[in-house]
């Protein structure tokens, strides 16, 4: 049987995104779930396993930087080539990134560039999925992109990937309150009545619900997926409930993209301390979710 063709980038070379590669690529589970293609900078796709390793570039954060920002666009230009069927990205360092000479927060906002799409970022397991309305952004911007139109973009682009990525046909999405105890009537904010709740009518989603309850409620099976409306309240949730088992997720995509769900980890790089457990979850998600895509296309 045909497994689906992967296209990996190592992420920041001074982290620990090369060391995961190597061994979730040695996995014996993965190796018969996909065919992994890795990927380096400016074309380059590494071949052999021992070269992973060698893939350095030593202490300067521009030059890691460069070398991560070059890879994902070589995947992503293998994705839409059709030379690969998904994306599973390592670990990036988003300053390093940017001093690379790429302008973007993260993978999320430069995919979505690269190719043209409107995305939405998920964080999920199997105890719970969360999505991000707005994404790396300081808190005290969240009340300007947090808008009626953005979250009803949002879950719709987080239906049609419940839809085609996970099969199911009527998923059940919540969405987070904003304030505390949901503004408590206005005590702590009106924006949980004036905008979350318009938009959640309009996005036919359910909610919103407090923070403190609405993520609990979804691990207990009551929504398929939970709409966060900042950063940290979304990933605080994913990670405590399932850190180590969580995959990232880009949703809206013209191919499927996966990433582990924790960072670089320059403090333990080369140590052999890297639990590759995620990442290698990464990929066998990504390889479920190509196959998805193929038969929502037939």
């Amino acid at each position: 049987m045909n497994v689906p063709r992967l296209a990996v980038t190592l992420g920041d070379p001074r982290g620990i995104g090369p060391e995961i590669v190597a061994v979730a690529r040695a996995d014996a589970r993965v190796r018969a779930r996909a065919e992994l293609v890795i990927v380096g900078p400016s074309g380059t796709v590494v071949p052999a396993e021992e070269e992973i390793g060698a893939w350095r570039a030593g202490g300067i954060a521009a030059a890691a930087g460069r070398l991560a920002g070059l890879a994902i666009e070589r995947a992503t230009a293998l994705a839409l080539a059709g030379d690969v069927q998904g994306i599973v990205t390592a670990p990036i360092d988003k300053h390093a990134l940017l001093a690379g000479g790429f302008d973007f927060p993260g993978h999320t906002e430069m995919l979505a560039a690269l190719t043209g799409s409107h995305v939405a970022m998920m964080l999920a397991s199997e105890r719970l999925r969360v999505v991000l309305v707005t994404t790396h952004i300081a808190l005290h911007d969240v009340h300007r992109e947090l808008t009626h139109e953005r979250i009803v973009e949002c879950a719709a682009i987080t239906r049609r990937g419940l839809q085609q990525l996970y099969g199911i046909a009527e998923p059940r999405i919540a969405l987070c309150a904003l304030n505390p105890h949901m503004g408590d009537g206005g005590r702590f904010g009106d924006e949980d009545d004036t905008l979350l709740a318009p938009a959640a009518r309009a996005a036919h989603i359910l909610g919103p619900f407090p923070a403190d309850t609405v993520f609990v409620r979804a691990m207990r099976g009551a929504f398929d997926a939970v709409l966060a409306p900042y950063h940290d309240v979304g990933m605080t949730a994913i990670k405590v409930a399932s850190f180590g088992s969580a995959v990232n997720v880009t949703m809206g995509l013209p191919f499927p993209r996966t990433s582990p769900d924790h960072g670089t980890a320059l403090d333990i790089a080369g140590q052999n301390r890297a639990d590759p457990a995620s990442m290698i979850e990464a990929i066998m998600e990504c390889a479920r979710f190509s196959e998805a895509m193929v038969l929502a296309k037939k």
